[in-house]
């Protein structure tokens, strides 16, 4: 692929790639196993745990295991005990990872369309842009139950595409995880991973994304708008 590349629309995730969010997700996990009287994992453990939505998060962290599924029972109940804690503290030490900001101006500058599209639910999802400061870049926000279908399926980025009139051709995704360039790929649109964010520990060049960009901004010096 040769840099920069034409595109009109941007699609960005948001856990690990917007925002570092892993001390919130891990601390309403460490309230929601106090509250069941279960041990507390270690931070990094929890933290090895984020990347594929907070029903999972939960059910790793009940179970210790990256796939496993508990008991229904203890999931409902430790799963609507977790979304207390984490709507109550979901902006608590979330911050925007360096060159966020910067580079979501410099996208905005050269006239492209924004979008964020996540696998968070939409309760969560907003209150975090809005007290992150970040809400006002994005002309659209897909959440993990805005459509029939989340990242990994392609829905989210042919429905962003639809959205802003732009061919697969000229969208591109800026991600961290494995769900992220599955859903690229399948949407056939180009894929940039950033290597700071939750991808269980694999390093993202292994996903062999278009690119991996250090920060937001580097992302954007790579992109031109399309005319």
């Amino acid at each position: 692929m040769d840099f920069p590349i034409a595109i009109k629309t941007v699609v960005i995730d948001l856990d690990g790639t917007l925002l570092d969010t892993a001390p919130d997700l891990a601390y309403a996990a460490e309230l929601m196993m106090r509250d069941l009287g279960l041990p507390v994992p270690e931070l990094n453990t929890i933290k090895s745990y984020i990347g594929n939505g907070v029903s999972r998060l939960v059910k790793r962290v009940l179970t210790g295991d990256l796939d496993a599924d508990p008991d229904p029972e203890l999931f409902a109940r430790a799963y609507a005990i977790y979304q207390k804690h984490y709507s109550e503290n979901v902006s608590r030490h979330s911050r925007p990872f360096d060159g966020v900001v910067e580079g979501l101006q410099r996208l905005q500058a050269e006239g492209l369309h924004l979008a964020c599209v996540t696998n968070k639910a939409e309760i969560f999802t907003i209150p975090l842009l809005r007290d992150t400061g970040l809400l006002k870049y994005f002309e659209l926000v897909l959440s993990g139950d805005t459509l029939p279908r989340r990242k990994p399926d392609p829905l989210p980025l042919l429905h962003a595409g639809h959205h802003f009139g732009t061919e697969p051709s000229q969208l591109l995704l800026i991600g961290d995880s494995l769900n992220d360039t599955q859903a690229a790929r399948a949407a056939r649109c180009a894929i940039f991973c950033v290597p700071y964010g939750y991808n269980r520990g694999v390093p993202v060049h292994e996903l062999q994304p278009d690119a991996v960009v250090p920060s937001l901004l580097e992302a954007a010096k790579l992109v031109t708008r399309a005319h």
